[in-house]
């Protein structure tokens, strides 16, 4: 119904308003917030009770995918034992919108007492939430989004904004990388798309590599040892000169048969071998690998020296494929 756009389209500008006013409140007492956060030895905790809650959740779930150890703290459940998680080292975030909201008010003494700082997202800036908090952060709002003004709708995305401000500037201070978000995440598809080749590649024993003089006998027992479908052959001065595989030595095997165990491997191997930097996505391996047609890709240094090896079985286990 048209009815239901027009108002859809209301509580829509409404919130939008709501968390684009809060980029003119961002002030020194934002700065001051940060460097609490920056500063602190313990972990961030953040506590908000019913619809503030779940949005206080979220808050501290970004703050722990970030690289900044943090945890949801119910108030309820703070008031009757769960205010042991706190400790001195503790920054607290606290949300309420009123900044009167009993089941938050009834922990701010006890708070002060562990010695944990406390930062308050609230939309009273004259509240007791407020005047007990070492720091304020204005997330206050003309009215709420829906037509009674009364359930948790404009306050809440406000909030949600604020906390991801705080959260992604911190990180942002802490020198976090995609690297980082890639550690932390290793079984989602985000984190997959940031993860290196150096993440995934084999190295030491599990990368078989030979000089060019060694027989091809000695190459197979290397690959049998480490379990792998290649090995890579270099020079005298451990650059690389070329790639053995399983389909090189099948080939050979079919023109030469088995004559070929006591000769030497580099005539025999695949030379100039297609290459990848240890600091390039998997992403981009899986493409190459996808493309040629390929199972092996030897991984190396900006001097051409092998570093590793990427086999598509290690892209297969890490979910690419």
């Amino acid at each position: 119904m048209k009815q239901d756009r027009l108002l859809a389209k209301k509580i829509l500008r409404l919130e939008s308003q709501a968390v684009s006013q809060l980029a003119k409140r961002i002030n020194r007492d934002f700065e001051r917030a940060l460097d609490l956060m920056q500063n602190c030895a313990g972990r961030i905790v953040v506590t908000g009770m019913g619809k503030p809650g779940f949005i206080a959740r979220k808050i501290a779930a970004t703050f722990a995918s970030t690289g900044t150890p943090s945890l949801f703290l119910h108030p309820a459940e703070a008031i009757h034992g769960d205010l042991g998680m706190v400790t001195k080292q503790d920054i607290v975030i606290a949300i309420s919108n009123s900044g009167e909201t009993e089941e938050i008010t009834r922990l701010l003494s006890t708070i002060k007492k562990i010695g944990a700082r406390l930062i308050a997202l609230t939309g009273n800036v004259k509240s007791t939430l407020a005047k007990n908090s070492d720091v304020v952060l204005n997330v206050g709002f003309e009215k709420e989004a829906c037509p009674w003004n009364l359930a948790p709708t404009a306050s809440t995305a406000a909030s949600l904004a604020m906390g991801d401000a705080l959260a992604i500037c911190l990180a942002k201070r802490k020198g976090f990388r995609e690297e980082d978000f890639a550690f932390l995440h290793p079984g989602g598809s985000l984190g997959k798309k940031l993860l290196r080749v150096r993440d995934l590649m084999r190295r030491g024993k599990q990368h078989p590599v030979v000089r060019g003089s060694a027989t091809v006998e000695k190459a197979l027992l290397a690959i049998t040892s480490a379990r792998a479908g290649s090995c890579t052959i270099v020079d005298q001065s451990g650059k690389l000169k070329g790639i053995f595989t399983d389909g090189d030595l099948r080939r050979h095997l079919e023109r030469n048969g088995v004559s070929i165990l006591s000769r030497p491997i580099a005539p025999l191997a695949t030379k100039k071998p297609l290459t990848i930097e240890e600091n390039k996505l998997a992403a981009e391996a899986l493409r190459i690998l996808r493309d040629r047609k390929i199972d092996e890709l030897p991984v190396v240094d900006r001097r051409g020296r092998p570093v590793g090896l990427l086999d598509v079985q290690d892209l297969l286990r890490a979910g690419f494929v």
